[in-house]
């Protein structure tokens, strides 16, 4: 894939890690630390708002991260509650283009609107747990979703994917957008020269509106 990294634990130059649980999130510190601007849900929305994580290179060089709006998720086998939960959750990618690695023993990927919807994907499956599944069968089921949540953000030109038009400080933008019985995903550019991600679950994606964090202290 040209566009999008492969997860990678260990946060290694040029990719990018997928989103993880809310136990692991880190403090204001490393989102002060990034080199380009947070996004967020406008002022239009006025509930909770919260820090998630922020992905780092091996540098240390924050890549990417996200910030979540409305009730925190988390896993639940009970689907009943699960469909209670109201949140969308917004990823800022940097975007970089191919260039070689630190070390100069290999080429970076390039970070696009890919990158975004496969770190929305993955998000979304953080959250994510059929009712009625076996505990023990929940990291394969996670594996074979994760594969195919990349292969989807490979192709946004196809089905599942549409468009759909929202504005991104003040102005309309068309992202890439599609469900799931899980949630919703999209993924977008911001004219600040950064990609858009975001996943959510009982909070409709088409009456949302993003713009610059002014202050990302307000979410701590």
């Amino acid at each position: 894939m040209e566009t999008t990294s492969r997860v990678d634990t260990d946060g290694a130059p040029g990719t990018v890690t997928a989103e993880g649980v809310p136990a692991a999130r880190r403090t204001v510190d490393g989102y002060l630390e990034a080199p380009f601007p947070w996004y967020g849900l406008d002022e239009a929305f006025t509930g909770p708002r919260w820090l998630m994580q922020v992905g780092t290179a091996a540098d240390g060089t924050v890549q990417h991260g996200s910030v979540g709006h409305g009730h925190e998720p988390s896993v639940k086998t009970d689907g009943a509650a699960a469909e209670k939960e109201r949140f969308a959750v917004v990823i800022t990618v940097a975007a970089s283009p191919v260039r070689r690695s630190g070390d100069g023993t290999g080429v970076l990927d390039a970070t696009t609107v890919s990158s975004a919807a496969w770190l929305a994907g993955s998000g979304l499956l953080a959250y994510t747990w059929p009712p009625l599944m076996d505990h023990s069968l929940r990291d394969d089921w996670l594996d074979q979703q994760t594969e195919t949540a990349f292969t989807l953000a490979d192709d946004l030109g196809s089905a599942p994917w549409s468009t759909l038009s929202l504005p991104v400080d003040g102005v309309p933008v068309e992202f890439h957008y599609r469900e799931s019985e899980f949630g919703w995903v999209l993924a977008g550019s911001a004219h600040t020269g950064v990609h858009i991600g975001a996943y959510g679950r009982g909070m409709s994606a088409y009456g949302l509106g993003f713009s610059v964090v002014k202050d990302i202290e307000t979410y701590a």
